[in-house]
């Protein structure tokens, strides 16, 4: 827990440290032009498909990965596997049959991936890869230096490829279960700035959707580039890092298909990390976004709002 509150509060560099790069201007006063209605379809580009109904028992593993012999990336994934739902995340489980799409997820200033646990397990025991690299600056562990947010969307694109090539590696206990085709992206804080990048200047084009929690677009900017790719905000109006507005003005720039989701009461992200109803609010909306945007399930589209408002914790901002 202790571990937790640092990387929340660590995250605060990130404002500051992006900032000082362009010229020292504060967030709030960098609002992004507000994007021309989009014209795109408001069809994910996964071909129409049904996700999964059932919950799947999870497994987790960990890749030691390197970009360029000088950026270590140890990457940790978790997947689903045989056996019962619904118990913690089993080392090295046996995974379940199937092809399943990928989501990329990138932590905060002085985070684990595994402080992301709660909700990325949901994920994956709802039918998803998910592959969270630990960045070599701003991972737990690290030196801090917030700038070198600016080289982790390629850290992200890197393991990518090295994540979707276990689907054809003989041998590997992923052989012939990743659908290499429905990829998506996703962070939080400083990692919500490393996946604004990969859909701006750092455009991976492999990438179908993006989830951005309590983002900024500090440093990599809001020139959405490429195929259109749905994307989800979330953002807490109490946020006590990266304000609201900042978040906002991000996601008024983006031209595809997109939603945000508002805590009235949310504060940088503790409903990422503490088991809760704010965290069954946001897991149960984010499945149902990926459903919809990887696997093509349009009843999954139809649940979503009704999921993000339930309890009235949360507000939806919905152009998808």
């Amino acid at each position: 827990m202790l571990r937790r509150r640092t990387a929340l509060a660590a995250a605060a560099l990130l404002t500051a440290g992006l900032a000082g790069c362009s010229g020292g201007t504060a967030p709030t006063e960098r609002a992004a032009p507000t994007a021309p209605p989009s014209t795109t379809t408001p069809a994910p580009r996964s071909p129409a498909g049904h996700a999964p109904t059932e919950s799947f028992a999870v497994g987790v593993r960990q890749l030691k990965l390197n970009r360029d012999g000088d950026r270590a990336l140890p990457v940790t994934v978790w997947y689903p596997a045989r056996g019962a739902a619904g118990g913690m995340p089993e080392r090295s489980a046996s995974a379940a049959d199937g092809r399943f799409p990928v989501v990329m997820f990138s932590h905060g200033l002085g985070a684990w991936p595994e402080d992301y646990q709660l909700l990325l397990s949901r994920w994956a025991a709802a039918g998803f890869v998910v592959a969270a690299p630990r960045f070599p600056h701003t991972g737990a562990g690290g030196d801090g230096n917030v700038l070198d947010v600016l080289n982790q969307p390629a850290d992200v694109s890197y393991a990518l490829t090295q994540v979707l090539a276990l689907d054809g590696k003989p041998g590997d206990p992923l052989r012939g279960r990743l659908d290499t085709e429905r990829v998506a992206a996703a962070g939080h804080s400083a990692g919500g700035v490393t996946t604004i990048g990969l859909f701006t200047a750092g455009r991976d084009e492999r990438l179908d959707a993006g989830i951005v929690f309590a983002g900024t677009a500090l440093g990599v900017g809001t020139a959405f580039a490429g195929a259109a790719a749905p994307q989800l905000f979330v953002h807490g109006q109490a946020d006590e890092v990266v304000n609201y507005a900042s978040g906002k003005a991000a996601y008024d720039a983006v031209p595809w298909p997109k939603a945000l989701l508002s805590l009235p009461k949310g504060d940088h992200g503790r409903a990422l990390l503490t088991d809760g109803a704010a965290l069954r609010v946001v897991a149960d909306t984010t499945v149902e976004f990926l459903r919809w945007t990887l696997y093509g399930d349009a009843a999954a589209k139809k649940r979503l709002p009704a999921d993000a408002t339930r309890g009235g914790l949360a507000t939806l901002d919905d152009h998808l």
